[in-house]
């Protein structure tokens, strides 16, 4: 569901460096319609903070004391009242090894750490209103040298997508919009975002990103493909 556009967003800032955590919330801070609810300094504090303060967006650092991000991630996507809460972790390099991971565990997308100050505002407002954080070339190159790895899952599981819907989930897996997938599929937008959202109600899927990584996963979308 798109968020009211007056409501503010509401951030958690995890992160066991005080000076990122403390520049990203300042960042932020001084955005209008965004507000800083807390800030963790490690996995457990950032899962017990979520279920206090139920935020929009938690900007995840990988590597944390206590409890690490990507197992916090998976607490928090697992947790069925933080179902509206939108994790992107925080990495170091783009190609992480823990990044797919973290995507399988729940996270809608993830960040640099160096990204640029005005991307970082854009990605929290992108994932707060509904959409995965991964543009098409980073959705190839992260999730096809990662999924490879990962243990398939059964392709059983689209078993109960019609065709068309099949078809709409391997566009989702290029990274397209709903308005660039109706565009490509002659339908109108509202139908795209009807059958991305019947995809995800019968995967039981979090978000976008997690059809993704099933897309892949299930071997309807096959590493290396262009």
């Amino acid at each position: 569901m798109i968020p009211d556009e007056n409501a503010r967003i509401r951030v958690l800032v995890a992160d066991d460096q005080a000076l990122v955590r403390g520049g990203f919330a300042a960042l932020l801070e001084a955005q209008e319609g965004i507000e800083v609810v807390g800030e963790a300094a490690d996995g457990e504090q950032a899962v017990r903070m979520c279920r206090e303060l139920t935020p929009d967006v938690v900007l995840m650092d990988i590597r944390m004391p206590v409890l690490d991000g990507l197992a916090a991630t998976r607490e928090i996507a697992a947790d069925p009242r933080l179902a509206g809460v939108r994790v992107v972790v925080l990495t170091t390099f783009e190609l992480d090894e823990y990044v797919f991971e973290a995507m399988r565990a729940g996270a809608t997308g993830f960040l640099v750490k160096h990204t640029e100050p005005a991307d970082l505002v854009r990605a929290v407002r992108v994932v707060s209103g509904g959409d995965a954080l991964l543009s098409p070339s980073v959705t190839r190159r992260l999730v096809a040298e990662f999924a490879s790895r990962a243990k398939p899952a059964p392709a059983a599981a689209l078993t109960e997508l019609t065709d068309r819907e099949r078809e709409v989930m391997t566009l989702v897996a290029e990274g397209l919009t709903n308005a660039e997938i109706a565009e490509r599929l002659f339908m109108s937008p509202a139908t795209a975002r009807t059958h991305v959202s019947r995809i995800l109600l019968k995967l039981d899927a979090r978000d976008r990103t997690q059809l993704v990584v099933m897309a892949y996963e299930s071997g309807l979308v096959r590493p290396g493909w262009q």
